[in-house]
């Protein structure tokens, strides 16, 4: 089983991480949706943004160890033409710094009271910034805008694996799918 990566494929962790990143945020994207709307009388009124917080925790918990593991673990090399390379570099860092900005973002107003997270009962996140001018209301517009943009960006980033499975054909998206040294064919005409 490999769990490192190679010069050709992801490995177990590197894989592993992606994935549940991606599931964490998108469901975490989903019930900020879903849990804006409920009333006060609603019984998830109080239970979803904890949910909510506690799972955000977590994910910076997750994001921080997956930049870890990739300045310890270097990724595969990228195919396509250089412009896709650079491409593929700032989306990736921007992804990177997008989520962690959220998350700053999102602890910001869960603290602005000067409550700490409380993440399902295994540990607290005090608040350590909460007296900063209409912090939660700020915050809150910056954490709206940034989860937008991470939605948006992961999108294309999505389709842009696709394009390069199916229409490049040079394996990309098997590699984060499977572990291992999996070799890009060429395309026609190279």
């Amino acid at each position: 089983m490999r769990w490192r990566n190679t010069r050709k494929g992801y490995g177990w962790v590197a894989i592993t991480l992606h994935w549940l990143v991606a599931l964490v945020v998108f469901g975490l994207f989903g019930l900020g949706l879903w849990m804006v709307e409920l009333t006060y009388y609603d019984p998830w009124y109080r239970q979803a943004p904890a949910i909510h917080k506690a799972v955000g925790v977590l994910l910076f918990l997750a994001v921080v160890g997956r930049l870890v593991w990739r300045g310890i673990n270097p990724s595969p090399a990228l195919p396509g033409s250089r412009i896709e390379r650079v491409a593929a570099r700032l989306v990736h860092g921007a992804l990177y710094a997008l989520l962690l900005a959220v998350m700053v973002a999102g602890y910001l107003i869960s603290t602005a009271d000067g409550s700490a997270i409380d993440v399902f009962g295994l540990f607290s996140v005090p608040a350590t910034v909460a007296d900063l001018p209409d912090q939660e209301d700020v915050a809150g517009v910056v954490h709206f805008w940034l989860a937008w943009t991470v939605i948006v960006l992961t999108g294309l980033h999505a389709a842009a694996a696709l394009k390069h499975q199916f229409i490049d054909r040079d394996g990309t998206l098997m590699r984060m799918l499977r572990p291992g040294d999996i070799d890009s064919p060429t395309r026609k005409g190279e």
